[in-house]
């Protein structure tokens, strides 16, 4: 039987407790499991069978989050870990090398092009930024070392929309994995993997958990490349040392990349979930559909009576019928473009900073994707470690506010916003 979003939003990866017959996924909040004999633990310790060893690896409640975000992500599996950033890293863990390089978008969230351009260099590994608007630009800008391509399905801070299914080509042509960062849009208002994604991430803080309270991320496996049919990834394809020789991608066929993930990735690298953090994204992830389409209507509505201001240069939202991403977001983001965007406040950036000061209902955080409105000054915070060159390219110039628009009255934020904007504007 197939079912809809909806039903698998709730339903997808959970089952009454065998112990006790509890409805709601339990809190597993231990460190480590009995095995059955020293048969069954070494069994697991083998990758001979699957189980539960000790909760930097796997945990029950865990395994019914990344089931679930797989499921509603279209994935063969998942791999939940302790924030978006770290869901970026163990994305790429299993396929780079010294030496290797990712094409990545120029426009990013500030913290990931600071993580692409300056982090991941102690690994010995390299990012090109391009224009992901210019297709050709982001085949040229491949080598023979280049093991990826990058990309956020609508962007941060802008919401810009990215056209996936030709990103999705270009990978295909070069015989590497897309990885598309869905955390803004959500599998609810868009499914990387169904345009061609091999790998999707997402920040669990945002709106998968939706009401902040969460720090994680989640690595979903499309289960559709063929890791054997080159030699760019041997850690999948040719003999893991660390287990005797085992080849991920023979052992475990589509499901390579996840174990690779929890057996390599968490065990090494330890950037584990907390149970009880994916108790509260389960929760959270009950309501996606009914929040995402609030999120977006409220968008909508805000974005186009600030287009409407005087005191406003111009709004980036993608589901204002000006915007230049209209087509786009009708043909792949059908649903919504989200509810993420940015405008431009006359006055520049003394008028911003004091914009930010001046809402009531609106919060100035360092986060998106709550419940609550949230509004920020990227210049002067999230992108204020980049050059004004790079703020620019990622759409967070010195006049730039971004807002993440929450479930609220619509009427309440815009008077908040007209209230704010004359204080900032007087």
């Amino acid at each position: 039987m197939t079912f809809g979003f909806d039903t698998l939003q709730i339903h997808a990866g959970a089952r009454p407790d065998p112990a006790t017959g509890a409805r709601q996924t339990p809190i597993y909040q231990t460190t480590a499991y009995v095995f059955r004999d020293a048969d069954h633990a070494a069994a697991l310790f083998n990758l001979q069978e699957v189980g539960y060893i000790y909760s930097r690896l796997t945990n029950p409640t865990i395994a019914v989050l990344q089931e679930r975000v797989a499921t509603l992500e279209g994935g063969v599996g998942a791999v939940c870990c302790s924030s978006g950033h770290a869901a970026q890293i163990m994305a790429l863990f299993p396929l780079m090398t010294p030496g290797d390089n990712v094409v990545v978008s120029t426009r990013l969230y500030g913290g990931s092009i600071t993580q692409f351009s300056q982090t991941i260099k102690r690994f010995g590994w390299s990012a090109t930024f391009v224009d992901f608007d210019d297709i050709d630009a982001v085949k040229a800008a491949a080598d023979e070392n280049t093991k990826a391509i990058f990309c956020e399905s609508i962007s941060n801070p802008g919401g810009y929309l990215t056209d996936i299914p030709a990103v999705a080509a270009v990978a295909d042509g070069l015989g590497i994995p897309l990885i598309v960062d869905n955390t803004l849009a959500s599998p609810y208002l868009c499914k990387p993997i169904e345009m061609g994604a091999t790998l999707v991430v997402h920040s669990l803080t945002k709106y998968l958990t939706g009401n902040g309270t969460v720090t994680g991320g989640v690595v979903v496996d499309s289960g559709n490349f063929d890791w054997s049919a080159s030699d760019k990834f041997p850690s999948l394809s040719q003999p893991e040392p660390a287990y005797h020789g085992l080849k991920f991608h023979e052992t475990f066929g589509n499901l390579a990349f996840t174990f690779h993930g929890i057996a390599i990735g968490l065990r090494d690298l330890g950037m584990t979930l907390n149970p009880q953090a994916a108790h509260y994204t389960l929760m959270g992830i009950e309501t996606l559909s009914l929040r995402m389409q609030r999120h977006v209507e409220n968008a909508e509505k805000v974005a186009a009576w600030l287009e409407a201001d005087a005191r406003v240069d111009y709004v980036t939202y993608a589901g204002l019928a000006s915007s230049p991403y209209a087509a786009r977001k009708a043909a792949i983001y059908p649903k919504g473009a989200g509810a993420l965007f940015t405008f431009a406040v006359k006055g520049g950036y003394e008028a911003c900073v004091k914009l930010v000061d001046s809402v009531e209902i609106f919060s100035h955080v360092a986060n998106l994707g709550d419940t609550r409105s949230l509004i920020i000054h990227s210049a002067s915070t999230t992108h204020r470690q980049l050059t004004l060159e790079q703020q620019e390219a990622a759409g967070a110039g010195p006049s730039v506010v971004r807002l993440s628009i929450g479930i609220e009255d619509e009427n309440d934020l815009i008077r908040d916003l007209d209230q704010a904007l004359a204080a900032a504007t007087a």
